[in-house]
């Protein structure tokens, strides 16, 4: 066995010096990702990544001398002197809070390293959804409000570190996003708008406001958003994904009400955009039988003996609809009449219950 890591370990170090000579370096490519964090992408080999406490410029003005430099990764003093400092790069190792004083010990500068897979290698496992969608995106009308959220994988954590988001072409170059103090709010500025973005407390999710947005306008562009996610370890991971705002429509689900024993009735969602003449909704009703025992039936309603209509409903009328079995559970879904985006989740009218029929209590004689 430990033969076999030895010469899977020897291959690894042939392989590292082929790419090496191939590619010239290690790591792959490095860029800032705000002020003061640096990203370094890195394909497994060994390497180094050189960083700079001081230009020349600064160093002058504070007075301070090459020699009396310190480093130190996460608080603790390296070995390293000078204005410069080589980051030891192996495999996914190197990532690092890396602080540069001076004689005295006071802070010159600082940076933070993190460390980027190369992304023919890199694993998505940070995050996680429904039908491997590593963003999941819906919007409640065409106002230009966006939701997007994510599963954190059982076994590991990690924090969102930049928000980019534009309309158009995903340009860095010409897309400016800033953080506020709280890292819970971004800001994206492009040639097309503005976007907002705030994080969730719990970090599973953002809620987004186009500013520029105009629900009435065709869309010509779509919005495209990048999520940066980092690790306790250093590690940092993008996702994306890119849609228009009529893709990802969503309504909220209609308020149903009884209006007698036989009828129910329910409008558009008050979350809707108006006028509704110009954002017209359909609705499914789905009547099912009672004896259906499903613990969700409205999501996985009985095959048999079910009655679905399909319907639009007039702008600002409330619809009333006649149950076929008045003992029946109905549900209702709502989707957007133009775009052809994602149903509503159901809404579910639960008709009273028969009452048990009085028994007389056996001890009791006529």
């Amino acid at each position: 066995m430990f033969a076999e890591v030895r010469m899977l370990f020897s291959a690894f170090i042939v392989i590292c010096a082929i790419i090496q000579q191939v590619n010239g370096r290690n790591p792959i490519n490095q860029w800032t990702l705000i002020p003061n964090t640096l990203v370094v992408e890195v394909d497994g080999c060994l390497g180094q990544q050189l960083l700079t406490c001081l230009d020349s410029a600064e160093m002058g003005r504070r007075n301070v001398q090459v020699q009396d430099i310190v480093w130190k990764k996460d608080g603790v003093e390296e070995m390293q002197r000078g204005n410069s400092y080589r980051v030891q790069l192996e495999e996914s190792q190197g990532g690092g809070n890396y602080t540069c004083h001076g004689k005295d010990g006071s802070l010159l500068n600082h940076t933070l390293v993190l460390i980027q897979m190369d992304a023919t290698k890199q694993k998505r496992i940070l995050l996680r959804t429904d039908q491997n969608d590593y963003l999941k995106c819906s919007a409640k009308n065409h106002n230009g409000e966006l939701r997007c959220s994510w599963t954190w994988h059982p076994y590991r954590l990690g924090k969102v570190t930049l928000v980019r988001v534009q309309r158009g072409f995903p340009d860095p170059d010409y897309t400016h996003c800033s953080v506020e103090v709280s890292d819970q709010q971004w800001t994206c500025s492009s040639p097309l708008g503005n976007i907002t973005c705030v994080v969730d407390l719990n970090g599973r999710g953002i809620s987004c406001r186009d500013e520029q947005h105009c629900p009435y306008a065709e869309e010509n562009q779509r919005i495209h958003l990048t999520i940066y996610v980092r690790s306790n370890y250093y590690l940092v991971e993008d996702y994306s994904t890119s849609f228009y705002m009529s893709e990802i429509v969503k309504p909220d689900k209609v308020t149903i009400s009884k209006v007698n024993e036989t009828t129910i009735q329910w409008s558009y969602p008050c979350t809707w955009s108006s006028p509704h003449s110009y954002f017209p909704l359909t609705f499914e009703i789905v009547e099912i039988k009672k004896t259906c025992r499903r613990q969700n039936p409205c999501e996985h309603p009985c095959i048999t003996k079910k009655v679905v209509n399909t319907m639009l409903v007039s702008p600002g009328v409330t619809y009333q609809y006649k149950v076929k079995h008045r003992r029946n559970p109905v549900c209702v879904r709502a989707q957007d009449v133009l775009c052809n985006s994602r149903w509503s989740d159901w809404s579910s009218y639960k008709p009273i219950q028969e009452l048990p029929r009085h028994r007389p209590d056996p001890d009791v004689r006529g």
